[in-house]
């Protein structure tokens, strides 16, 4: 079997965790609550939440809802209470949950596969207009993010939705989360395998079933049969990357025990091929793994990557074949590395069909009702009805006629939706950070946005391909350590002694090509205000110090560590 090979940390992790017992996992007979999140889940299926929202929460107001349901249960139906105004990120660890809870929520749609139509889109940018102050955020999972969300308003964006085809079940919440997709599956001239009918079957098989709806913690997937590698597959917990076997054909490399947080791993191949029609089965062999053998005692090593962690590859294969699909599974070969670093498919590219699709880059994925209300229209003019967000925060317009083509662009770009960014517009990711998380230590999307303009402004030149990263806490929504530069928010000292918001650094992280996690110079600690003075200096060294064809986690790599402070 091509599994990975093991490595010294590893069978180490998995020495030490055979010393422990009563991991809290359900097949081996540990079934008794081991903190409060398994407690109200064994209380009551989050699932059943909905019900209460409808009849007695959005009636009765927010004063209303149970303290399990407001922080626990309503995550299951993609509601999270939202961080109150004024709080600074020096009291997010201090305070309790009750004194960080607005009033008001987060509320996520999912988006699997990243797939709407037009129609889809408008919906999604009036509910914004009507009910959350305008916002709605592209994330790097390729859903999108309200905020501002009343529970009394809660019933009747779910009606308007669901009405177009679209949901909120399960984006949050220990459960199966939204299954990213290719964007230009089915599309693309040089797709390997369209993932689009697995997608649709996974989705139509797991989510919202209550047998997969109580899991250790959250479950993220992702299919794509692109080359490009574009759905981050080495940070989910379960991928099926494309590949083309020498004897089957086209179907999945299959990928397991990705994840990032406070301790990042890059997911394992277990050397396994999948064809197509077969991925519905060992997704679900591998999310009926993680439920019954995963780790429920400490909510910091529930993930799946913790228990592929101590079993390793070999191990987790053969229960997946044994125990859960009842056969072995077919040897297969390893993705072809990808031919370019940027995977978010902006720009303008021709389709299988000869037409066109357009990407195109808000500022780190912030945009707005108003403005999605006119991409849905200036999409329906121009397209065939159909668009798709991106795990990079960015979306694209399918089926444009090459006649449509300029005239699209041009409109675009009237919204400042660059089609052929900067790369610093193109590379630059932030979360939701300290203006809604209440999680977040510092701010984000607007430090973003400044970071933008102002690189643009001092490095108009400047025209390799770079990531920068940014995110409000450790917690990596924003994959910090992957980028070529990753920032950690934290509170830092600046030169007068002040406590202010700042970043921890991460340089040279990657994926698709030699996927890895950057490393942290020593000491390296960088203020909000100084962030561009930074980003710009060190920029500044790759360009006179980068080889022929060098990317900048190469550079990176082999820099001194004076050349990257």
């Amino acid at each position: 079997m091509a599994a990975t090979s093991e490595s010294a940390a590893d069978a180490t992790t998995r020495r030490k965790a055979g010393r422990h017992r009563g991991e809290g996992q359900w097949a081996v007979g540990h079934h008794t609550p081991l903190n409060g999140n398994e407690q109200f889940k064994k209380d009551d299926d989050g699932l059943n939440v909905r019900t209460r929202i409808e009849t007695i929460y959005s009636k009765a107001g927010f004063d209303s809802i149970d303290p399990n349901d407001l922080r626990g249960r309503m995550r299951w139906w993609g509601l999270y209470t939202q961080r109150k105004p004024g709080i600074d990120g020096g009291k997010t660890a201090i305070l309790a949950p009750e004194e960080l809870d607005d009033r008001y929520f987060m509320l996520r749609v999912r988006i699997d596969g990243g797939r709407l139509t037009t129609g889809q889109l408008r919906v999604i940018g009036e509910i914004s207009q009507e009910f959350a102050r305008g916002t709605a955020d592209l994330t790097d999972r390729q859903n999108v993010q309200y905020h501002w969300i009343r529970i009394e308003d809660v019933p009747e964006i779910w009606r308007r939705l669901e009405a177009v085809g679209l949901s909120t079940t399960e984006a949050c919440g220990d459960t199966p989360r939204v299954i990213l997709g290719s964007p230009v599956a089915g599309i693309a001239e040089d797709e390997i395998i369209d993932g689009t009918p697995a997608i649709e079957e996974i989705h139509r098989r797991f989510i919202g079933n209550k047998d997969f709806s109580n899991l250790p913690r959250k479950f993220k997937s992702a299919v794509s049969g692109s080359p490009l590698l574009d759905v981050v597959h080495e940070i989910n917990d379960i991928a099926f990357v494309g590949v083309d076997h020498p004897e089957h054909g086209p179907g999945f490399d299959l990928w397991v025990g990705g994840g990032l947080s406070t301790n990042p791993r890059i997911g394992v191949r277990l050397g396994a091929w999948v064809p197509l029609d077969e991925v519905p089965d060992v997704y679900g062999g591998v999310i009926g793994i993680f439920r019954d053998y995963g780790y429920r005692r400490l909510r910091n090593r529930a993930r799946l990557k913790f228990l592929l962690a101590d079993w390793g590859a070999e191990k987790f294969r053969r229960v997946l074949e044994e125990e859960y699909l009842r056969r072995p599974l077919l040897d297969g070969p390893a993705p072809a590395a990808p031919v370019e670093q940027w995977r978010d498919h902006v720009g303008v590219h021709r389709q299988k069909d000869g037409a066109f699709y357009v990407g195109f880059a808000p500022r780190v994925g912030r945009v707005d009702g108003t403005l999605l209300v006119k991409v849905a229209a200036l999409a329906e003019t121009h397209g065939s009805g159909r668009l798709r967000t991106t795990a990079e925060q960015k979306m694209l317009v399918l089926d444009v006629p090459e006649g449509q083509v300029e005239s699209l662009v041009a409109g675009l770009e009237a919204l400042d939706l660059r089609v052929s960014p900067s790369p610093f517009r193109r590379g630059t990711m932030a979360c939701t950070g300290i203006e809604f998380c209440k999680l977040a230590i510092v701010e984000t999307k607007g430090r973003g946005q400044s970071l933008i303009d102002e690189l643009e402004r001092r490095m108009p030149d400047f025209d390799q391909p770079v990531t920068i990263n940014i995110n409000g806490c450790p917690n990596a929504c924003a994959r910090i350590q992957v980028a070529d530069i990753g920032l950690k928010g934290q509170l830092v000292v600046d030169d007068a002694g002040n406590q202010v918001e700042g970043f921890q650094v991460h340089l040279g992280g990657a994926l698709g090509l030699e996927a890895g996690f950057g490393r942290k110079v020593r000491g390296l600690k960088v203020t909000s205000a100084e962030l561009p003075d930074y980003i710009e200096r060190v920029l500044t060294r790759f360009s006179e110090q980068r080889e022929d064809g060098e990317r900048f986690a190469t550079w990176a790599a082999r820099a001194t560590q004076e050349d990257l402070s």
